[in-house]
């Protein structure tokens, strides 16, 4: 059991809506915010939704963690 992810259907969210999370991202590999990203999935791990992909300049993995501010 290494992986608990509850996958969720990011194509369920309204367009405006993926594009903000698609858009507005933040790099730890390029250090830089807003590059974007590709690739994207969304899960539940641990009763917290996290929002990744990989980043349009480096290919390296972006996390997003939702917050109630999300919603």
């Amino acid at each position: 059991m290494l992986d608990e992810r509850i996958m969720r259907d990011f194509s369920a969210r309204d367009e405006e809506e993926q594009q903000a999370f698609v858009t507005q991202t933040w790099c730890d590999n390029c250090q830089q915010a807003n590059l974007g990203m590709h690739s994207v999935i969304e899960y539940e791990h641990k009763g917290i939704l996290f929002i990744e992909g990989k980043c349009k300049r480096c290919d390296q993995p972006v996390l997003t963690e939702l917050t109630d501010d999300d919603f």
